[in-house]
């Protein structure tokens, strides 16, 4: 849980409540179908089957040109627009001061080298200081 980078086709329009909120997603709807399988390392029996609009559309590799920053906190909303390129992304996220945890952001190499990584945790303990997971993870 914290910030991911998603791919997502250059089109992409998260959806949205009839309030203006975002509708959280979470990522990845082909796992969570496997793991309903008893066959599977991870099933559940007690589980609820997965609904696919709960979930981030499937789309080929080919689709997923851009990228597109989210907060995993909850199943995941996304807290950048979506861009071309990692550095643009990373730009958009520490000239806008976006979160990286609460109120706190992060610098321009600290977001880079999360999206190059692809996510980041909330937040860590580092000598004793409660930090980002961007910040930290640089």
């Amino acid at each position: 849980m914290g910030r991911e980078v998603r791919r997502v086709p250059e089109n992409w329009k998260h959806p949205k409540k009839e309030n203006g909120e975002y509708i959280p997603l979470l990522l990845d709807f082909i796992a969570a179908s496997e793991r309903c399988d008893p066959k599977h390392p991870d099933y559940d029996p007690h589980g609820d089957d997965p609904l696919p609009e709960n979930y981030m559309p499937v789309w080929t590799p080919e689709e997923k040109t851009h990228f597109q920053m989210y907060e995993t906190t909850s199943e995941g909303s996304p807290i950048s627009p979506v861009v071309k390129t990692p550095e643009e992304l990373a730009r958009w996220l520490a000239d806008h001061k976006a979160s990286a945890f609460g109120h706190e952001s992060a610098t321009y190499e600290q977001w880079l080298s999360t999206i190059k990584r692809g996510w980041a945790p909330s937040a860590v303990i580092v000598n004793g200081k409660l930090t980002s997971g961007v910040e930290a993870g640089r």
